[in-house]
């Protein structure tokens, strides 16, 4: 009965857990530590900028379209993957499917 209780998933979640604190705790006492901090280490830095001027605000506009596409064909080859080809309704389900993600990815990229 306990050494099931300990191979349970909560129980080696718990272990683990606490051997990863122990082990953070040890290796933090080893590391090397500055004896006085430099007045420049807390400092915001960036790419030899300061940072403090102007805030970065990346363009993910570009992105998106990307990402949709990865995600459209994915799902489609694991719907491909997984339709059971014993009968024909299941099959034309999937011909269906295939078809609306080919009209979805001409309207992503109707531009």
């Amino acid at each position: 009965m306990s050494n099931e209780l300990l191979l349970s998933p909560p129980a080696a979640f718990v272990m683990i857990m606490l051997a990863a604190v122990f082990g953070a705790y040890v290796l933090s006492k080893l590391a090397l530590k500055p004896k006085k901090i430099p007045a420049g280490l807390t400092k915001e830095y960036s790419c030899g900028e300061d940072i403090k001027t102007h805030m970065i605000q990346p363009d993910y506009t570009q992105f998106f379209p990307f990402a949709f596409y990865f995600t459209i064909l994915h799902v489609v080859a694991l719907m491909i993957a997984t339709v059971p080809m014993a009968t024909m309704q299941s099959f034309l389900i999937a011909v269906v499917y295939i078809l609306g993600a080919i009209v979805g990815l001409f309207v992503l990229y109707k531009r």
